[in-house]
């Protein structure tokens, strides 16, 4: 007999597969949009996240797909390295440059270089006003009802630890400003201050040790029932943290929908609550199709919403 935890997947996994079919209309299928004899610059900041790396993968093999001839640049974390490698894209001067995520104050003077330089440039999750194109979830949409769905599981009331290490980054920022957004309506929770800083790397193993400090500070009466962070890494850590400590009072919420996360949520026995899975790899080849649209004379807007979806303690919401 299958069990309620495999049958959750199996929806989840139909449901995520249905919505890959919804991206953007405008959208016209690969061998219309032959890229043969270009080149395209991909760079990203890092590849170590389920997230990060599923993105980078799909728009690697969507341009590879297309024809185009593909380099592709990992920062490896590393702020400085993704400027370095951006500059050496701009005396390469390819046909288009992808850039996904990073700190926008430190890449936008660059984004504008190569915009200044004349090479198209379109995004991964990274809201720029010097790309054509942004591809991204809904990221107001996804703190909304992650927010939503810490109320409900909360009785509207009771104190929250936010993670928020990453405020330069724009979905991260989105998502958290979403999150405070909708406590305004519920007077009675409360977002404990200080927040606490989500880390790269050993980002598991320091939200472990910070979430052990909270709960030996905020005991079972305290009210503390919620922790939230805008990706879900740090998540794993504060869940087993929670776990370690035997409290069922306290529940976490994330963000992306990387494996180890989704498994905690999906089982009934972890203090995981909730998490909003994106379509990491669909965005990455949106974002890929996008670039073919446009070096094939299309138009394409200035950002392109993949859907995501909730996933709490019966499977997808």
């Amino acid at each position: 007999m299958q069990s309620n935890k495999n049958k959750n997947r199996t929806m989840i996994t139909t449901s995520i597969l249905a919505m890959a079919v919804a991206v953007s209309s405008y959208s016209v299928a690969a061998e219309k949009l032959p890229l043969s004899g270009k080149t395209v610059g991909v760079t990203v900041i890092g590849t170590d996240h389920d997230w990060d790396l599923k993105a980078y993968q799909g728009q690697v093999d969507e341009l590879k797909a297309l024809g185009a001839e593909v380099i592709a640049l990992d920062a490896g974390r590393n702020d400085q390295t993704q400027i370095s490698q951006i500059q050496t894209l701009i005396a390469q001067r390819p046909d288009a440059i992808i850039e996904q995520l990073g700190n926008l104050k430190v890449l936008n003077p660059w984004l504008k270089r190569i915009n200044k330089a004349g090479i198209p440039l379109f995004t991964v999750d990274t809201a720029t006003p010097y790309a054509i194109n942004n591809t991204t979830s809904n990221n107001y949409n996804i703190g909304a009802e992650l927010a939503l769905q810490m109320v409900q599981d909360m009785d509207g009331k009771g104190k929250v630890v936010m993670f928020n290490g990453f405020a330069s980054v724009p979905v991260c920022k989105i998502r958290l400003d979403q999150v405070r957004y909708v406590f305004e309506s519920y007077p009675e929770i409360e977002i404990i201050d200080p927040v606490l800083r989500d880390v790269i790397p050993n980002t598991v193993q320091q939200a472990y040790s910070d979430m052990t400090d909270m709960l030996t500070k905020y005991s079972p009466d305290s009210g503390l029932k919620s922790v939230v962070a805008c990706w879900d890494v740090p998540m794993i850590g504060a869940t087993q943290a929670i776990e370690a400590a035997g409290r069922t009072d306290v529940k976490t919420y994330g963000v992306d929908g990387s494996p180890e996360y989704v498994e905690m949520v999906l089982d009934p026995n972890s203090q995981a609550g909730a998490v909003v899975a994106q379509q990491a790899y669909e965005i990455g080849k949106q974002a890929a199709q996008n670039v073919a649209t446009y070096l094939n004379g299309g138009k394409v807007p200035s950002f392109t919403m993949v859907p995501a979806v909730l996933i709490n303690k019966s499977g997808k919401n």
